[in-house]
């Protein structure tokens, strides 16, 4: 099959995303697919303690719940559905779908991609070292999933599937794995290969890529109508960034390149089972109202191994929060959390527990050691939170109580929302390992009926090479007169996580401001902004086809995820934080 174009719209970013978006993609006229993410790293654990106790179990249930509802209108209209909604049941996420059709009396084929679940090959893989720390293998793992890629959902779509459903892959294979099938792509065209990855990369987190996070959120309407980002995908792999018509949000240059950024490392080695992404030349344009056009997307050979993410428990962990008011409020709640963290230490002394592994407290809405983001001076009304991580979900139990005794016997204003006390939960970490890609075996099923077929999924070793110009960085032109000017009125920035890593992306508001942006920012600087985080190192990459920077924080983020007692375990505030960094900037090119 060859076609010129393919529409995708992107309907979900994370488990538990709005349902207001599968309604409004569905009556955009001419879609050909829809993609669902719905698995962030620690969402596999959770999924794993679902399908412990109950075997049928281990999936995004909301998503087979969703569809139900709007089967008669995706028979109709012929859209075809890609998630990765499987979990670690994949095959239990497709049953439920095919009895709803069936319910339904409808004819639609469901498709499910199998063999990324690793937990029965532990054993064989317990000599594997973490890939960033180099840490030995737990014993005792929740789950352990390769990140497939696009070449089986391919294959599920050319046996006939109208729904793909898959348990781990990496986000972007949703989308790209509908262009391999439609455009034909070999798996050497590398340069294709990014670029419908790229296409998946932006529409993969939902309202993203349509103002949401938007360093200009005032510019961005009708939050509470926001449309979703849909890819309009041509046979080279550029593609076009829209919305669906008479949705709230917005479709920028800005909107769009910090999506590019979201969550990326190297922009010159995007790490994909399928390919090896280059995005430095990358040139994102507004083409119309709401219509931006991506191109210049390079890639090469991908590496002969998947990566494979294993979830362990290491114990519990507890966050609460209280809200102290009025004069020195900041210097109260200080008090008030070394003396409940000093209080319950004592008392498990006493009781000859072990200590906390770790405690954490924060003050959001100060300056002070415990909220160093902060600028106010003076703040009359503060957030208090305590966190901590301990082997014995009791003597969290026990922080939680006396941290709540505080509201009788410590600060004056102390107070908070009754009803509301946190439950202790488990403290689950991410493994990360390299698996060769012969030792995982996909497999794709395809139901027609009651007829189950089987087709091959693993894709062929391939190699191939890529010609990449490299991009050209200028230098800042001198100037006699420099003025110091705010960089989040010079640039768009967005952050994000991968594990216990962060990155900042910034992109310039105009090419001319880069050259300024990018001297002043350099890499010992950021650390120096971050070293409350004390980040183990930072690094600076360039992207200069969208005329921005790329920083990864390593080690970063107390753990990251729901391992980190961090009130941003995510590093989605970093971006935020480092947009208040004044740039030297001549003046003439000062905005007015």
């Amino acid at each position: 099959m060859s076609r010129r174009m393919i529409s995708i719209g992107g309907a979900s970013g994370f488990w538990g995303d709005s349902s207001i978006a599968l309604p409004q993609l569905l009556q955009h006229d001419g879609l050909d697919y829809i993609s669902f993410d719905y698995l962030a790293e620690v969402t596999m654990s959770i999924l794993a303690r679902a399908r412990a106790k109950d075997p049928s179990l281990g999936y995004a249930t909301d998503f087979v719940s969703v569809l139900q509802r709007h089967l008669p209108e995706i028979a109709k209209r012929g859209v075809k559905l890609i998630a990765n909604a499987g979990g670690v049941n994949p095959t239990a996420c497709a049953d439920a779908l095919r009895a709803r059709i069936a319910a339904a009396g409808l004819d639609l084929r469901v498709g499910v991609v199998t063999g990324d679940d690793l937990l029965g090959m532990q054993s064989h893989l317990q000599d594997s070292r973490e890939m960033f720390s180099g840490a030995a293998m737990p014993t005792r793992l929740l789950s352990l999933n390769a990140y497939l890629g696009a070449a089986p959902i391919a294959a599920a779509l050319s046996a006939g599937a109208d729904i793909v459903v898959t348990g781990r892959c990496v986000d972007s294979a949703t989308v790209l794995g509908a262009c391999i099938h439609e455009f034909g792509w070999s798996l050497t065209e590398f340069d294709r290969l990014s670029g419908g990855s790229l296409a998946g990369h932006i529409i993969e987190c939902g309202a993203q890529a349509t103002g949401g996070l938007f360093t200009d959120w005032e510019d961005v309407p009708d939050w509470a109508n926001i449309g979703y980002p849909i890819a309009e995908i041509d046979e080279d792999g550029a593609f076009d960034v829209i919305k669906p018509k008479g949705t709230g949000g917005l479709v920028s240059r800005g909107t769009v390149s910090e999506q590019l950024v979201y969550e990326i490392g190297d922009p010159a080695a995007y790490l994909l089972p399928d390919v090896t992404c280059d995005w430095q030349s990358v040139e994102i344009q507004e083409i119309d109202s709401n219509r931006v056009r991506v191109t210049g997307a390079r890639g090469h050979a991908p590496l002969k191994t998947y990566k494979a993410s294993a979830t362990w428990q290491d114990g519990y962990r507890v966050g609460a929060t209280w809200t102290i008011i009025g004069e020195a409020a900041a210097a109260k709640a200080a008090k008030v959390g070394e003396a409940v963290v000093s209080r319950v230490s004592g008392l498990l002394a006493q009781a000859g527990s072990a200590p906390f592994t770790e405690t954490s407290i924060e003050i959001i809405g100060s300056e002070s050691s415990y909220g160093a983001s902060s600028r106010a001076q003076q703040a009359r009304e503060v957030v208090l939170k305590i966190a901590a991580k301990h082997g014995d979900p009791k003597a969290l139990e026990l922080l939680v109580r006396e941290f709540t005794s505080a509201g009788t016997s410590m600060a004056p204003g102390f107070t908070g929302m009754g009803g509301n006390r946190p439950k202790v939960m488990p403290l689950v970490r991410l493994f990360s390992i390299a698996v060769d890609k012969e030792a995982v075996d996909a497999q794709v099923e395809v139901w027609v009926g009651e007829q189950k077929v089987s087709v091959p999924g693993r894709p062929r070793s391939e190699i191939g090479e890529t010609n990449a110009p490299q991009p050209e960085i200028h230098a800042p032109v001198e100037s006699a007169s420099l003025t110091p000017v705010p960089l989040i009125e010079l640039a768009w920035g967005r952050s994000g996580d991968k594990g216990n890593h962060a990155n900042i992306g910034i992109i310039a508001r105009k090419a001319e401001y880069l050259p300024y942006i990018r001297q002043a920012l350099q890499a010992d600087l950021v650390a120096r902004l971050f070293e409350h985080y004390a980040p183990a190192e930072v690094r600076r990459f360039d992207l200069p086809g969208i005329h921005g920077l790329n920083f990864m924080l390593y080690d970063v983020l107390g753990g990251g995820g729901i391992a980190s007692l961090r009130n941003d375990p995510q590093g989605k505030g970093y971006a935020q934080i480092l947009l208040g960094t004044a740039i030297p900037l001549p003046a003439e090119l000062a905005p007015s």
